[in-house]
């Protein structure tokens, strides 16, 4: 079932209700919906997610409701939390997480994820394929949440990912720059090693890439137009009986908001590509 409702209160009562009656959805399966983050409100003239089911509304209030039996049924992957600097914290996303809720529910996010485990306000810095699994930023305030961003979008940040393609690639600092959507877009790719057969061609290859920009599915798109798409990316190769090999492995960067340099790397243990 998925059904969207959009509906302003006419008389006081509580949000749960009041969804119940406008949807037909039991109190309890409204609750579960709120609670994973697929209820709205507008106040003072924004929208926010509203989870306190027994929150009491005023007449002209305005409520929305995304309802996916599918999306809501869905169970959250764990991230792992990898450091704790206070203002900002280092996590290792997990393949099939998303970064991010959607207006259907955030309860599968990261974001979501580090909030409940930490009890603390949590502010998106960056972003990384839900598909992909890896290194990822959480800011805690909206001032090392903006300072953070700004290393990303300043192309300060050192950035590196492991990658396995189908095939045997051969390739040595090789310099890809293949605009993407019209921008233009640099990425390094050195192999690291080769393997045994895949469900897609004789070998593969696990590969080093670096990038300086970050544009939608960069190394995703680079890597398929050398002919070696990576194993498990169902938009640009085929899919696969593993995820999507691409992971965020490093990060380094001067931080804005202790003044020293940082560097964060998933241990080996979680950096360990599967045999295939």
């Amino acid at each position: 079932m998925r059904t969207t409702i959009d509906l302003t209160i006419e008389q006081s009562g509580t949000a749960v209700d009041a969804l119940s009656e406008a949807s037909g959805l039991s109190r309890q399966r409204i609750k579960d919906a709120m609670s994973k983050g697929a209820c709205w409100w507008t106040q003072k003239g924004k929208q926010l997610r509203l989870r306190r089911a027994s929150r009491q509304l005023s007449p002209g209030t305005r409520l929305q409701l995304y309802y996916d039996e599918q999306v809501l049924a869905r169970k959250p992957e764990k991230a792992e939390l990898l450091t704790d600097n206070a203002r900002y914290t280092a996590w290792f996303k997990p393949h099939g997480m998303l970064a991010q809720g959607s207006q259907w529910g955030d309860h599968c996010s990261l974001l979501r994820w580090a909030e409940l485990q930490l009890k603390r306000p949590c502010y998106l810095v960056h972003r990384l394929d839900a598909d992909a699994a890896g290194l990822m930023l959480i800011a805690h305030d909206p001032k090392a949440a903006a300072a953070l961003s700004q290393c990303f979008a300043g192309r300060t940040m050192t950035k590196h990912y492991r990658a396995t393609v189908t095939g045997r690639l051969e390739a040595n600092d090789q310099l890809v720059e293949t605009p993407v959507d019209g921008k233009a877009a640099t990425s390094s790719v050195t192999t690291l090693s080769h393997s045994g057969a895949t469900d897609h061609s004789g070998e593969s290859s696990l590969l080093h890439v670096s990038i300086s920009t970050g544009r939608k599915h960069q190394i995703r798109r680079h890597l398929a137009g050398l002919g070696h798409p990576i194993v498990g990316d169902r938009l640009y190769g085929k899919p696969a009986a593993v995820p999507l090999q691409l992971m965020a492995v490093y990060l380094e960067f001067d931080c804005p908001l202790t003044r020293q340099r940082v560097k964060l790397q998933v241990p080996d243990s979680l950096a360990t590509p599967p045999d295939l």
